[in-house]
């Protein structure tokens, strides 16, 4: 190893550093001294050849060059993780450690219940970890590329390309759907019920060409919220099918026509990571769970 390499320690010193916001926290962390953190971080910052941290009076913030570091030192350290299970697994047949997932509510309540009952049946060393995550600015998508998740389950519109250095699988394309209360027959006369997720390009497009659509709308946090409005006969809206795969009494869900609006959804990852065996089988039993739903 090259003198100006960073060890695993030196990586993991410096992630403390940045979780805890100062060096007297991560000393704390590292069962270290402030000084010898402080010293530590120097050293690091002399192997790189940039300042990795802000020091001042409120702790240690990370420079732009510090951020860089701290999702490479995430996705590196994440690598001698797997390399370790990965070999086990190669001798004992079997999967083990973390498996971190990043997904947004509906995904996580819809799809990974049942993909994951079948890979931890199969595997019960395996440790599943999931993150809720709103798709919302860079999403589940972002947690993977700082390094924060092995696999995202996100939505991609068919007009964006992949985030930059990940790999993206298609998982299902499912229409958008009317729901509006069972009692109302002109759900049109209703307020529009939305909610922040619901704001691709893709879909406002197809909004702002219904003439028949409601102006006046109330925005609530996510779409368990806009189906629960719904059923109290408050609104109507535009759900994803996955959205309503469990709804309550009292909705009338109806089709949107030939030229409704479809979501897709994706699973993320990075090139290294894919080649991981239970990323690789998670995808595999994503699909499984994903396949009556998808689109003809």
């Amino acid at each position: 190893m090259s003198t100006n390499d960073l060890s695993p320690g030196e990586l993991r010193l410096l992630l403390a550093v940045a979780r805890t916001g100062s060096f007297t926290a991560a000393a704390e962390d590292r069962g270290l001294t402030q000084s010898a953190v402080s010293h530590a971080v120097r050293v690091c910052e002399r192997k790189i050849g940039a300042v990795l941290f802000e020091r001042g009076r409120t702790g240690a913030r990370a420079t732009k060059a510090g951020h860089r570091v701290l999702v490479h030192a995430r996705q590196i350290l994440r690598q001698l993780d797997l390399l370790v299970a990965e070999a086990r697994g190669a001798a004992t047949g079997a999967l083990t450690g973390p498996l971190r997932i990043a997904a947004f509510r509906s995904a996580a309540a819809h799809l990974l219940p049942a993909a994951l009952g079948r890979l931890t049946a199969e595997h019960p060393e395996l440790n599943p970890r999931v993150l809720i995550v709103p798709e919302l600015g860079r999403g589940t998508a972002g947690e993977v590329a700082d390094g924060r998740a092995d696999v995202a389950i996100a939505t991609l519109a068919e007009d964006s390309r992949p985030p930059n250095g990940l790999v993206v699988g298609e998982l299902l394309r499912e229409p958008y759907l009317m729901v509006h209360p069972a009692r109302n027959r002109e759900p049109q006369g209703l307020p529009l019920i939305d909610w922040a997720e619901n704001c691709s390009s893709y879909t406002r497009a197809w909004w702002a060409r219904q003439d028949w659509l409601p102006k006046a709308t109330l925005d609530v946090a996510d779409d368990g919220v806009a189906l629960s409005m719904v059923a109290q006969g408050i609104g109507m809206t535009i759900l994803p099918k996955l959205s309503l795969m469990t709804t309550p009494p009292r909705v009338t869900i109806t089709p949107l026509g030939d030229n409704a609006p479809t979501r897709r959804i994706v699973y993320v990852t990075t090139h290294a990571t894919a080649q991981s065996l239970a990323v690789r089988q998670l995808v595999t039993e994503l699909r499984a769970t994903a396949k009556p739903h998808v689109m003809a």
